[in-house]
C-alpha cells in the first residue's frame, strides 16, 4: 500500500491526475475508438459500478471524458475519452512510468521480476477460477 500511496501522490503532484483517473484513462486509451461502457470499465478496474459512475462523472465535470449514447444499442451510455483526457494521459504516462521504474522494476533483480511474474500469474488464474459468483462473499476471499 505505501508503494501504491508514493506513486499515486507524484502522479498526482505532477499531473493533477489521480491514479483512478489515469487508471480510467489507461482502459479508455487502450481502445480503438477512445470509448467503452460503464460495465465494460467496471470490469476490468475490477471496481463497483456505482462508484465508477461518480468517478466518471467528476472526471467529465474536468473534461477527461464525455458520456455518450452508445452506439450499439442506443439504451446505455459509453464513456469517450476527450482530447483534453488524452492530452492529460499523454502528458502523464512517461513520468509515471519513470516512478514505478524507480520505485519498484529497478530495485529487483531479473530473476525477482520473474518470480513476482509466476507468483502475479498464479494468484490471478486463482481469481479468474472463482469467477463472479463470489464477488462480495467473504468467505470467499478469505
Amino acid at each position: 500500500m505505501r508503494l501504491t500511496a508514493e506513486i499515486g501522490h507524484r502522479l498526482s503532484a505532477r499531473s493533477g491526475l489521480s491514479s483512478q483517473d489515469y487508471a480510467v484513462l489507461v482502459m479508455l486509451t487502450d481502445q480503438p475508438d477512445g470509448r467503452a461502457r460503464l460495465y465494460q470499465i467496471a470490469d476490468a478496474l475490477g471496481w463497483e459500478k456505482s462508484r465508477l459512475s461518480h468517478h466518471i462523472n467528476r472526471m467529465e465535470k474536468r473534461g477527461l471524458v464525455s458520456k455518450q449514447r452508445c452506439s450499439e444499442d442506443g439504451r446505455g451510455a459509453d464513456v469517450v475519452v476527450t482530447p483534453g483526457g488524452r492530452e492529460a494521459i499523454e502528458e502523464a504516462a512517461p513520468g509515471h512510468v519513470a516512478d514505478v521504474r524507480e520505485l519498484f522494476v529497478e530495485r529487483l533483480t531479473e530473476d525477482q521480476l520473474e518470480s513476482m511474474a509466476a507468483i502475479a500469474e498464479a494468484v490471478l488464474a486463482g481469481l479468474d477460477e472463482l469467477g463472479d459468483s463470489s464477488a462480495g462473499d467473504p468467505d470467499q476471499l478469505a
